[in-house]
């Protein structure tokens, strides 16, 4: 993972407020610079983003898979005015069909058949009616369960977050106090050191002013012995 090294020296109760025009230049500055190279969608310091291949699971793969195979059928038939429209599928997160009694085969079908044939077909079904059967029952005492303890086990919960709920918002409320405490000691700072820097800005340009002059003065007496040289060669 790459650090970030970039430092921003920022002096914002000393420095005076950019104008208009500042700003425009400093914003076509950044744009041209953030032009030469491809912004990263993710922060270098942050973790990488979660793949979906984790919750994913192929069961829920599957019923995204049928929805969006509708989507685009419904899509299709939508460009046809003849067609009626049909609705959309929805997500077949309860299954109600394991809750229905199978259907036994019919006494006219059993009597078309062999003997040992219906008979492996009433077993059959005998066997999906007790599975089903059995299920209900699990749900039934499952159901009871949590009838009988949920709400408490609901309830503890429920307190567990909101502890967890506390403990983060007393540990926001620190950082920004420590926060507060920074930017008052930056101001603070930044006060205390101001009449400095503007002492030290004012003797930097006018010693920059200084030696401008100097150069100037230089390059005058650079062409005044020129001529003088000019003039005694003639």
């Amino acid at each position: 993972m790459p650090s970030i090294t970039t430092v921003h020296e920022s002096l914002p109760y000393i420095d005076a407020d950019p104008t208009p025009a500042e700003r425009a230049a400093a914003e076509a500055l950044i744009a041209e610079e953030r032009a030469l190279v491809p912004d990263d969608p993710h922060h270098a310091l942050l973790p990488p983003p979660p793949t979906t291949t984790r919750f994913l699971t192929p069961l829920l793969a599957a019923e995204l898979s049928r929805l969006s195979t509708a989507a685009a059928e419904q899509a299709t038939t939508d460009t046809d005015t003849t067609t009626p429209r049909k609705p959309l599928p929805k997500l077949s997160a309860l299954d109600l069909t394991r809750y229905e009694a199978p259907t036994p085969p019919s006494p006219t079908a059993l009597a078309a058949l062999p003997r040992s044939e219906a008979a492996q077909q009433l077993q059959a079904a005998l066997a999906r009616a007790y599975t089903s059967h059995s299920y209900v029952a699990s749900r039934r005492a499952h159901l009871a369960l949590l009838d009988s303890y949920g709400k408490n086990a609901w309830l503890v919960g429920n307190e567990a977050l909101e502890g967890e709920v506390r403990a983060v918002e007393r540990e926001l409320a620190e950082t920004r106090r420590a926060i507060d405490e920074v930017t008052a000691q930056r101001r603070e700072m930044q006060d205390g050191a101001g009449a400095e820097l503007r002492g030290l800005e004012e003797a930097w340009r006018r010693g920059v002013g200084r030696v401008l002059e100097t150069e100037a003065a230089a390059e005058r007496v650079r062409r005044e012995v020129l001529e003088l040289r000019r003039r005694a060669a003639s």
